[in-house]
């Protein structure tokens, strides 16, 4: 028996599957192509901002770029009044092209290039510095007005981090910033922490809305704190998702590969999306005291967060035509026309577990007994593997069927993309209108 791992039902999503419309894409464009629907990221948005109108909390939310490239995504971010977070000079490039205000961007990631920098400055965007040396040439920068920043905190609970500001350069960077006079304008406090779980995340806000009210006895503002993003999705039920790491097995994927439970993205979280933020701000700091809500808003501290995402959730689906299939003993080898290099959990030597739904011209299935497949790109190399794991199909795949994988829009469409073989980048398709038979246009931001 193939080992599956369903995905909640999405009767919108399966009405644009049943419409026609993927086959005509794939003959129009000749490869692999993503759709995306920009709809279900406008809903995302309003669900975090209900979540914050509810707990009384003044928030601003920010959609991590570096989650989809795609235009379309910046732009409803600009029609909406919501924030971008960019982490190089050409994430400012584009957010700013599509519309989004300087004062609407926050600067994240690293080490930042001077360029990246002088811009940032230029246009009002706020900077979350994440050294000293950064900070340094941000004193040292020329604009027409104050240059808007927020320290970085580095977590104490994840002492491996490479981001962030420890106790001492904290401090340091505080006195630097109340000295610099009307240089700068330093407006709090943020922080970059791993994982999925809510109660660290409120614990360290919790601090940070402490350090927002030590830095204001130096003069600072420091009313606002990050808390990044880790809000997760959730793909599939608990039940699905704890059969499937219990049944799984090495014969179970191609060449006796085998992954961990650790190795994979949690692919089932009971709290997941804008019910995580509602999760983070009604936990309470260190378990004690009041609810990290009540605590931003008797401090009047603004709570920003950056999600990539929980955004993005339900908001695309990557599309691969079949080239060829070959059997071997007890199951097929797919090839499909793209490479792994488009689904980006291959990045972390993992794969993209939901199922792939095979599209195929209604052939009736021979019997009872699925075809079970691994899918592999279309690449000379032998790890070139879209997806490792046996698959269970109602038929057998032919060549020109299509094949679909659902929920990609967040990490999974370019965040290791290549042009490998001279093969062109997916391009980005949004749909827009009324389901199941909506308009489409190439999204504006061209693969590369």
């Amino acid at each position: 028996m193939a080992l599956t791992l369903p995905t909640h039902p999405d009767p919108g999503h399966d009405a644009v599957l049943a419409s026609g419309l993927l086959q005509e894409l794939a003959h129009a464009l000749g490869g692999p192509f993503h759709f995306l629907l920009p709809e279900r990221f406008d809903a995302n948005l309003a669900a975090f901002r209900a979540v914050l109108d509810e707990s009384g909390v003044e928030g601003k939310v920010y959609y991590a770029k570096k989650a989809n490239k795609a235009a379309a995504f910046v732009e409803r971010c600009a029609e909406a009044g919501a924030g971008v977070d960019v982490a190089g000079h050409g994430e400012l490039r584009e957010a700013l092209g599509h519309g989004v205000r300087g004062e609407d961007l926050v600067v994240t990631g690293p080490a930042k290039a001077d360029r990246l920098l002088r811009v940032a400055v230029l246009q009002g965007a706020l900077i979350a510095v994440d050294s000293l040396d950064e900070l340094d040439r941000l004193l040292r920068a020329d604009g027409p007005r104050p240059v808007r920043i927020l320290l970085r905190r580095h977590p104490p609970t994840q002492p491996d981090s490479r981001f962030g500001l420890d106790d001492a350069q904290l401090e340091t960077a505080l006195l630097r910033c109340a000295a610099a006079g009307d240089r700068i304008r330093m407006e709090g406090f943020s922080f970059h922490l791993s994982g999925y779980a809510v109660q660290p995340r409120t614990d360290l806000a919790g601090e940070l809305v402490q350090l927002c009210l030590k830095a204001r006895i130096l003069g600072l503002q420091a009313d606002r704190i990050s808390i990044g993003g880790g809000f997760a999705v959730d793909y599939t039920s608990e039940g699905a998702w704890r059969t499937f790491l219990a049944a799984q097995r090495p014969d179970d994927y191609h060449a006796r590969k085998s992954f961990g439970p650790d190795d994979f993205y949690p692919y089932h979280s009971p709290v997941a999306g804008a019910d995580a933020l509602r999760a983070v701000l009604a936990a309470r700091p260190g378990h004690t005291g009041a609810p990290l809500a009540a605590r931003l808003r008797e401090a009047g501290v603004m709570l920003l967060l950056e999600p990539g995402r929980a955004l993005l959730d339900g908001a695309g689906s990557s599309v691969f035509r079949i080239q060829g299939v070959k059997d071997r003993a007890g199951y097929g080898i797919v090839t499909v026309d793209g490479t792994s290099l488009s689904l980006s959990e291959q990045w972390f030597n993992s794969e993209f577990l939901p199922d792939p739904v095979l599209l195929t011209d209604g052939r009736p299935a021979d019997d009872d007994t699925a075809y079970r497949a691994c899918v592999g790109g279309a690449s000379c190399l032998d790890s070139d593997l879209l997806t490792w794991r046996k698959v269970g199909f109602p038929v057998r795949p032919e060549a020109g069927d299509l094949l679909v994988y659902p929920n990609t829009a967040g990490y999974q469409m370019d965040s290791n993309e290549s042009p490998f073989h001279d093969l062109p980048l997916p391009p980005k398709v949004v749909l827009d209108g009324p389901e199941p038979r909506p308009r489409w246009r190439l999204d504006h931001h061209p693969s590369r």
